[in-house]
């Protein structure tokens, strides 16, 4: 039996500037751009991955959610609290100047943690922690 990602959500609350971000600033293909009343979902992913996709979602937008549950989820988005997602890539360093040069949010430089993994790590224009591991 093999099991494999295929879709992790992320929550948006800009669609155009997340676009920008996985599209421009990370490099991701866009795969589906779907629109229905003024919401947006967009499906991105690395090129030459088709099996692995990052959907930005609106958040919140469950319509059993309340106006007061709807607050905190958009607070906690806002704060960096909400959701996370871990990347990999053969050239840590080089990437990290790409997306600091492009104004990317820094959390954590490259560093060497003590649990064997060099990493650092961005916001998303929304707020989602976007880890980024040395492979």
């Amino acid at each position: 039996m093999n099991i494999t990602i295929n879709y992790a959500f992320l929550p948006h609350t800009d669609a155009e500037a997340a676009l920008g971000f996985y599209r421009d600033t990370l490099g991701f293909e866009v795969r589906k751009d779907v629109g229905y009343e003024n919401m947006r979902w967009i499906t991105v992913g690395p090129a030459g991955q088709p099996e692995t996709s990052i959907v930005l979602h609106p958040p919140a937008v469950d319509p059993g959610i309340t106006d007061e549950e709807r607050q905190v989820i958009l607070n906690l988005i806002a704060k960096g609290a909400y959701t996370a997602v871990t990347l990999a890539t053969d050239d840590l360093d080089g990437l990290f100047e790409r997306l600091e040069a492009a104004g990317a949010d820094v959390v954590q430089e490259p560093t060497d943690q003590d649990y064997g993994v060099r990493d650092c790590a961005f916001r998303d224009p929304s707020g989602n922690l976007i880890r980024i591991n040395q492979n």
